[in-house]
């Protein structure tokens, strides 16, 4: 046989593969990456309020059961308490810095009503200046306050 005859061609190499478009592994990672990102940071933030309201509600336990407390410093520990927890499970622009009548507004947004702008939640803000002592009964509805508060918290 003459190769002049037969009309064959030289072999030809494939194309070099190119980058676009992707295979599907890297659209996966793609779209898995910044899922995992957002899953990471929302556990993140679940499990630290969690652990800030179980903390809460120890040390609230304990503010109650403390009966050697004159009812004016249980007032103020409830105060540091509920701005703690309010610090830790919003962000704190929003609750850090509020005082007086603003600060109870925002603690009334957790609940129905107005309870701490207009009930006994206003021993929060104004009990060390009141010139009658803090009574045993608007202490009792104070701390039932705050717990209500604290549950509420956990169901946002």
């Amino acid at each position: 046989m003459n190769p002049t005859l037969l009309d064959l061609k030289d072999i030809h190499e494939p194309e070099v593969i190119g980058w676009w478009p992707p295979a599907i592994g890297w659209w996966i990672l793609a779209v898995a990456i910044p899922l995992l990102i957002i899953f990471l940071v929302w556990l993140y933030k679940r499990l630290t309020r969690k652990t800030a309201l179980k903390t809460a509600n120890k040390i609230l336990a304990q503010i109650k059961q403390d009966a050697t407390r004159d009812n004016l410093s249980v007032v103020c520990e409830l105060s540091v308490l509920v701005r703690r927890v309010a610090i830790s499970v919003s962000p704190r622009a929003k609750a850090a810095g509020l005082t007086g009548r603003q600060w109870l507004a925002y603690l009334d947004t957790s609940v129905k009503g107005l309870p701490f702008s207009e009930g006994v939640g206003q021993l929060l803000a104004d009990a060390p200046y009141r010139k009658t002592p803090v009574t045993d009964q608007e202490l009792s509805q104070l701390i039932g306050l705050c717990e209500g508060w604290l549950k509420a918290q956990g169901k946002r």
